[in-house]
């Protein structure tokens, strides 16, 4: 039965403690007003009970009382928001466009309080530039850890949502002996028991944690590690030592204690069983880090700490890469608002902990609460190493010096992150298992309740010796450029002989490559309201999460704001352009380039970015290089009279205003400069460069360079217009 938006407990909150919120400062959380007790929340039942604080799971409860169901959110830690709250304040998503409904609203809530002038105080709105948005957008991608959390808080009393902090699933010991915590009968999920001792009885259960722990207890299936490529026919699965070509090492790092000594044992880090067959599976998952909110400001800046455990061995190898000729600083620190970072993993070695995150999914809580230290510690050591160590380049020593923990984030860890980075852990076995075929097109789900617009994408998962006796790192795979594409309603239900009343939108059924294109923080929140919007109409309906008709339900999420299907910002038919045209899947790369499709509009099916080279803001204040990169467009000699070369790219201010371009005809070179910052006068996608004339048999190509760029370099497709008369 629904509840009236004034239903009383547990969602009742007193007018003055709205009253007294708006009087809170930005730095304080409105979640310690309550005027329930945990044992009195307890003893209710509810239409949906979610388990698991995650963006997913605020935005599902949220959704939830919007649609007047009575509803409890319980967060096993402290926070709510999970990694969006914990230091992930860049926010990934291949193509904004893509977010819609309440997932879209939080990022709305985002702007709005940095149009607040008391948001800033480390520096001046106008000092800050936002690597992620144009001044026209309705949204704001980018923001510091307590500001989301703030929001999260605020708009969960807003909504009335009852929240019980540290109250842990009881899990079973032995995965074997499950269920533990869960009370199932007929296939259905009753109750679940936290080891505070409480009882939660529901309707409808939603799982939104990282981990999937409220799946596991009730005994649905899930894999934790990589499928091979044969399992689900996806060619960028399972050991994948061929693609490993970025975030390497340089080449002659030797992976020995004493260098040269096999006898004297591998140096920390090193998995001696690796790397296994090529595509063949394992138990292996993506590294982990703490994603870090540090600031170059005086009096908000920690030092950085030598921890209490402080192992050299565990930086040999980092230090080694140095003297083996890496010049590039081993971080990605993007800029926040109040002169802050969101810093994540780059280059060899880095904030990734490779090989640390394979216990994670099926550990204590107790050993996870472990791991999670290890990795701070880890981090706090390296950090410290960047910053002190004689063998690292003084530059980059100098630039480390500069950066520090934030004294006003994460106090209860001294300025890091409590959230640890679960890129993966356990991921359903639903009824329908997201796969590579569908993020690139070539399967398309019927039943889509929201969209995934992000590059398939894995952090390595293992070190190891390759045969030549280097160290290497394995398991990274970087590919895009596909639009987004749609998620199955199957891919967050069980199969209906293992639950019939429980919903995953965090933890869902997809392969371990396609969940690298799926795990980002505003496609948890679309799914988590798409669970939400799922359960308030199974329980209309009295049916099984399985049976409720999809087409009811894509329309209730059209009325709500989600976006289903990809229809705007679609690349261009190249045979819609008068002239000869290539788009970026007919040239050649030589160098690192990505696909994307998050800036429109685009030829084909996407286009191709140099990443700016992988420098960071520290690398053009040092004045680094970019590692040279060329993109070859090649003609042939079938050509003959007088044609406009032209390129294509997609503008943006934080692309190159400077990139090279050759044009060649037969040999004879003709150089442009193009300002990637401007749109294409062409359809928006193309600018003829110069005149050029052929003659039959003269061979036509335009390269494209990003020597020397100042920002990143865009290759969409290169062109042979009519040059009028």
């Amino acid at each position: 039965m629904k509840l009236a938006s004034s239903s009383r407990r547990p969602c009742r909150v007193a007018l003055w403690s709205v009253l007294l919120l708006s009087m809170l400062s930005a730095e304080s959380s409105c979640a310690a007003i309550v005027d329930d007790s945990p044992d009195e929340l307890a003893s209710l039942s509810y239409d949906i009970v979610v388990y698991g604080g995650t963006s997913g799971g605020v935005i599902a409860a949220i959704q939830a009382r919007r649609l007047g169901r009575s509803v409890v959110l319980l967060e096993p830690g402290r926070h709510l928001g999970g990694l969006t709250s914990g230091g992930l304040g860049a926010t990934d998503i291949g193509n904004k466009g893509a977010i819609g409904g309440l997932s879209r609203e939080f990022y709305r809530r985002v702007k709005r309080w940095y149009g607040l002038p008391h948001a800033w105080k480390q520096q001046r709105a106008d000092e800050y530039r936002d690597p992620h948005r144009s001044a026209a957008e309705d949204a704001m991608w980018t923001f510091e850890p307590h500001v989301a959390e703030r929001i999260f808080d605020d708009w969960i009393l807003e909504a009335k949502v009852p929240v019980v902090r540290q109250e842990r699933l009881v899990r079973a010991a032995d995965p074997s002996a499950r269920p533990a915590g869960v009370e199932m009968r007929d296939g259905r999920i009753v109750a679940i028991r936290t080891e505070s001792g409480r009882r939660w009885t529901g309707r409808i259960f939603i799982d939104a944690t990282y981990e999937g722990d409220l799946l596991a207890e009730a005994g649905v299936s899930y894999v934790v590690g990589r499928e091979a490529e044969a399992t689900y026919g996806e060619s960028l699965n399972g050991v994948r030592t061929a693609q490993a070509t970025k975030h390497q090492f340089v080449d002659g790092v030797d992976p020995y204690v004493i260098a040269g000594d096999p006898s004297s044992g591998l140096l920390p880090g090193i998995d001696p069983t690796g790397p296994g067959i090529e595509g063949a599976g394992d138990h292996r998952v993506q590294a982990y880090c703490l994603r870090m909110c540090n600031t170059d400001h005086p009096e908000n800046r920690r030092p950085w700490r030598r921890p209490d455990d402080y192992d050299p061995r565990d930086y040999e190898l980092l230090l080694r890469n140095f003297e083996a000729g890496e010049t590039r600083a081993p971080w990605n620190p993007i800029a926040m608002p109040n002169r802050k970072t969101d810093t994540n993993n780059n280059h060899g070695f880095s904030t990734d902990r490779i090989g640390a995150s394979y216990d994670w999914a099926e550990a204590s809580y107790e050993r996870r609460d472990e791991i999670r230290d290890e990795h701070q510690s880890y981090q706090e050591g390296l950090m410290w190493t960047l910053a002190n160590d004689p063998r690292v380049p003084a530059a980059i020593r100098e630039e480390f010096a500069a950066w520090g923990p934030c004294r006003d984030e994460f106090a209860e860890h001294d300025g890091w992150s409590h959230q640890l980075y679960v890129r993966e852990a356990r991921r359903m076995i639903g009824r329908t298992v997201m796969t590579q075929q569908h993020c690139q097109g070539t399967v398309v789900a019927p039943d889509a309740i929201g969209l995934a617009a992000y590059t398939m994408d894995s952090h390595h998962v293992q070190r190891h010796v390759d045969a030549s006796g280097q160290v290497r790192n394995e398991g990274d795979v970087q590919v895009g450029g596909f639009p987004p594409y749609g998620i199955a309603y199957g891919a967050i239900v069980p199969r209906r002989e293992e639950c019939v009343n429980l919903f995953v939108p965090v933890a869902l059924g997809a392969s371990h490559i396609a969940y690298g294109s799926i795990r980002m923080e505003p496609v948890f929140m679309v799914l988590g309201q798409s669970a939400a919007t799922a359960a308030d109409l199974a329980l209309d309906e009295q049916r099984n999460v399985q049976d409720i008709p999809i087409g009811t339900l894509q329309e209730r999420l059209r009325a709500e704001g989600q976006v289903l299907e990809w229809t705007g910002n679609a690349g261009l038919d190249p045979r819609r352009l008068n002239g000869v045209v290539r788009d970026d899947a007919q040239a050649e790369f030589v160098g690192t380039w990505s696909g994307s499709t998050s800036v429109a509009p685009y030829v084909g099916r996407g286009y191709r970015h140099d990443g700016d080279g992988g420098r960071d803001d520290a690398a053009r204040r040092r004045g680094d290089a970019k590692e040279p990169a060329t993109a070859v467009f090649d003609f042939g000699d079938g050509f003959e009279g007088t044609f406009l070369a032209a390129l294509g790219w997609t503008p943006n201010p934080n692309r190159a205003s400077n990139v090279p371009v050759r044009i060649e005809v037969d040999g004879v070179t003709t150089e442009a400069m193009v300002d990637q910052r401007q749109k294409p006068s062409v359809e928006g996608v193309l600018e003829p460069l110069v005149r050029i004339r052929g003659a039959k048999g003269e061979r036509v190509r335009i390269l494209v360079s990003n020597a020397g760029t100042d920002g990143h370099v865009v290759v969409d497709a290169a062109a042979l217009l009519p040059a009028p008369r």
